[in-house]
């Protein structure tokens, strides 16, 4: 597609116009200034309108060649997608970023301010939506029929402020000068439905009659992949009240009753992952899930019978991708649709459903696996939970066909039919999707071993795996414009969308001069890095210090704990041993806990109050800083990881599904220090057990000690280390004399420690001066980081996605026509 001329389809009337000229024509007539008056945000929103511009006749024609060819759809429902700003990303894959920065040249604007002032859509929080993003990206440059299917979040999950060390939690703005990126569809409206009861009448016939409605209203962005050659549908919903304001109570006064419904409705999409600490916000956090599963369907069958007039064939023609257990609903309110709606008999709904849903889990830990309380089923979706008594009903009978016992179906059905407590959402996506996926090898092969082992046995063709992999577009041409231009200089571009080339790299890893120009660039980047720290946290560090980064969602499990403890054993080291020869280090931290997460809350706390001591200790200096980088985002990220010397992926083993961050890092040029867990496993595979720095417990080591419950106190008391940096925190040290203030992480570490800090601690801390002293030879880590970077490229989100294309979705990719 040519960025200086773009056809309209419907007439075939050429308009010729500069790219330059329609980013001047959206500046006065769709933003209203004039050059003189325009600030940042105005050369911005124009900008992006003239690149949207160009990515709607793509837009249509990839349309009609969908509907024309009759290519199988695929959707895709997610919970985040964390797609960061899109500009940049619109103007790389559209070939527009050369045109874009010489037109601004031209006016005498600085390009990276107006790049720099879209803020980042809110609709994520971690590795899930960024997932959920690459995604996207890769199944538009694969050529896949994608629709992306979410909630358009008013605030996202929070915006995330330190004061006096402590997690803050603020609401995000995004939407507060629009979103330049979307079309709303007024016309693309269906009504969701709560509460009520379930009738039934003579014939057997049962009717849900629901006391609550809202209605789910799209707003559609067009996600261009590579070249601009296809262009799917991110399709997000919005929710708003069924029926229009009581005018009548308005009128009398009563203005909060009269808005009471709107509040209500409007309450669904406000924030991502409301607390559910109350009953009020599990009640909220289901009906979420309701809503935008129920909303996909009913749109997604809507356009399967524009083409087809059969539903029984429906997984012939599209596929659904469930992307972890948050959509899991979609089961019985498809089976509800067919049923209730198109007059299917269960047994045939059931065979529609499984042949067309795919469930993709992304987790181990039980509190992950969603479970809601039968009661909360019975009062929000009675229909529903009738459907998963009779979906459990007709599994038991064809579990009893297969062998199993008695006590053992019980165990894995949706519901347990003696005690009948729960709706286990995990169990429930299983039974009723066509093929379950794993995302890293180790994660698969743990899924068939422990929590779905009994369904697997029962179904030992339904799990598969596709590891996860990244978009090179966003992680390493945009992100590391230094880096990329390095890499196609020397191999060309045909990296991009073949990211496997940049094995072509290998042979350079030993060639000085290369190495040279690779760590010019990280040192470039290095600088970047340190002068947004400065601005963000007002923390001056020193670029030739290793950076050493962890950035990821706070939980136990990631043990940022465990890094935090690290780097106070490594302050110690450094008090008592002024002269000596030691390796400066940059620790930085970034990430969020949950608002009700308390103990992931106080170790943020800890990595701010250890920062306080450790930053501002006058005879330590530059030999290490810490520090904590708030409301980490997309954004952040694309600093922050072309700018790390050393990646920290150090998560308990077996409890990391895959991780994406792990793979971004590498393929920037950091090195990994991690455990055998998720896909840092074939990750060692790819790049080389010596180009990575694995210590620790593996899986199976981990299970054992769990399931011995061996004490932490155990291994504590053979290590002078631990028991100092305890007595440390016992003693107020690093929290102002407040000696209480750690208690329940001692009380963690000594007596618990469910994620096993103790035990891997001083392996990590082994690791971390062998680290050190590789680090020191400067020629063999360029060597080291230069092969991270060339073995990467199996780790694309285009590979990933032509796997699910051929072993899950059956669907086709790159057909362009």
């Amino acid at each position: 597609m040519s960025p200086a001329a773009h056809k309209i389809s419907d007439t075939e009337d050429l308009i010729t116009e500069s790219f330059g000229e329609s980013v001047l024509r959206h500046l006065i007539y769709s933003v209203g200034k004039d050059k003189a008056h325009a600030v940042a945000r105005d050369w911005c929103v124009a900008l992006s309108l003239a690149t949207r511009d160009q990515m709607v006749e793509s837009w249509i024609d990839t349309t009609r060649r969908v509907y024309k060819n009759k290519q199988k759809r695929v959707y895709y429902l997610s919970m985040e997608f964390m797609i960061g700003r899109m500009l940049e990303d619109s103007l790389t894959n559209l070939g527009l970023m050369k045109e874009a920065r010489a037109f601004f040249d031209t006016q005498g604007l600085n390009f990276a301010d107006i790049l720099h002032s879209e803020h980042d859509a809110a609709l994520g929080n971690g590795g899930l939506g960024r997932l959920a993003a690459c995604f996207m990206d890769s199944m538009s440059t694969t050529g896949v029929a994608g629709m992306g299917y979410g909630i358009r979040y008013q605030h996202g999950i929070f915006r995330q402020d330190i004061e006096d060390g402590w997690q803050m939690e603020e609401p995000e703005d995004w939407l507060i000068a629009g979103n330049t990126w979307e079309f709303r569809r007024p016309e693309v409206v269906y009504d969701i439905d709560f509460g009520g009861q379930v009738e039934t009448d003579a014939d057997g016939k049962s009717t849900w009659v629901p006391s609550e409605r809202i209605h789910a209203v799209a707003f559609d962005m067009p996600i261009a992949g590579w070249e601009g050659r296809h262009v799917n549908t991110l399709r997000l919903w919005s929710a708003r009240q069924a029926e229009i304001m009581n005018l009548k109570e308005f009128n009398e006064g009563d203005f909060m009753a009269a808005a009471r419904q709107q509040i209500l409705a409007e309450s669904i999409s406000k924030v991502l992952y409301p607390g559910d600490h109350t009953p009020e916000g599990r009640e909220l956090r289901l009906k979420q899930e309701v809503f935008f599963t129920s909303a996909s369907l009913q749109d997604l069958l809507r356009r399967f019978l524009m083409n087809y007039d059969d539903l029984a064939k429906l997984g012939d023609h599209v596929a659904v991708q469930l992307n972890d257990t948050h959509p899991a609903i979609a089961v019985p309110e498809l089976i509800r649709i067919l049923m209730d709606i198109h007059n299917y008999e269960f047994a045939a709904a059931l065979e529609i459903a499984r042949a067309t849903l795919h469930y993709t889990n992304h987790t181990l830990l039980p509190e992950a696996l969603e479970k809601w309380p039968v009661e909360l089923f019975a009062e929000i979706l009675p229909r529903h939970l009738q459907i998963i008594n009779m979906i459990d009903g007709a599994f038991y009978q064809e579990a009893l066909a297969k062998g199993l016992e008695h006590h053992v179906i019980a165990g894995i059905q949706a519901i347990h039919p003696h005690q009948h407590d729960w709706v286990r959402m995990g169990n429930l996506a299983f039974i009723g999707s066509r093929k379950v996926n794993g995302v890293s090898a180790l994660h698969t092969e743990l899924m068939k071993e422990t929590v779905f082992h009994d369904l697997h046995t029962m179904f030992p063709d339904k799990i598969v795996n596709q590891t996860n992999g990244v978009t090179p577009r966003r992680w390493l041409l945009e992100c590391n414009p230094g880096l990329s231009g390095l890499i196609s200089e020397k191999i060309g571009t045909g990296w991009i969308d073949d990211l496997e080339q940049l094995s072509k790299l290998t042979p350079m890893a030993t060639d000085k001069t290369f190495q040279k120009k690779y760590m010019a660039v990280k040192s470039e980047n290095k600088a970047r890095l340190a002068a947004f720290l400065e601005e963000r946290t007002g923390v001056k560090v020193n670029p030739d210090a290793m950076f050493d980064i962890q950035i990821k969602r706070i939980h136990e499990y990631k043990r940022q704990l465990m890094n935090i403890l690290e780097t106070i054993a490594l302050y110690n080291e450094i008090k008592d041993q002024p002269e000596a020869d030691i390796q400066p280090r940059v620790k930085i931290f970034a990430g969020k806990a949950a608002p009700s997460y308390f103990l992931a809350k106080l170790i943020i706390k800890l990595i701010n109050d250890v920062a306080e001591v450790v930053n501002n200790d006058a005879a330590v200096g530059d030999k290490l800083k810490v520090i904590f980088l708030p409301n980490y985002n997309v954004s952040a990220a694309e600093i922050l990881i072309p700018g790390a010397d050393l990646s920290e992926q150090i998560s308990t083993a077996g409890f990391e599904a895959s991780g994406t961050g792990n793979m971004k890092f590498a393929l920037n040029g950091a090195l990994t220090i991690g455990t055998l867990d998720g896909a840092n496993v074939e990750m060692a595979e790819h790049v080389g057990d010596e180009n990575i720095f694995i210590f620790g417990m593996k899986a199976p080591e981990v299970a054992e000690r769990q399931h011995a419950r061996r004490r932490p106190s155990e291994v504590i008391k053979n290590s002078p280390r631990l028991q100092r940096i305890i007595q440390q925190l016992e003693s107020g040290m690093f929290s102002g004399g407040d000696r209480a203030r750690f208690h329940d992480i001692l009380d963690n570490i000594k007596h618990h420690d469910y994620f096993q800090v103790v035990p891997d601690f001083e392996a990590y801390w082994d690791m971390q001066r062998h680290v050190d002293e590789v680090y020191q030879n400067t020629a063999k880590w360029a060597e080291m980081a230069i092969l991270n970077t060339a073995r990467m490229g199996w780790f694309s989100s285009d590979r990933t996605i032509r796997g699910y294309a051929k072993d899950i979705w059956n669907a086709p990719t790159s057909d362009y026509g």
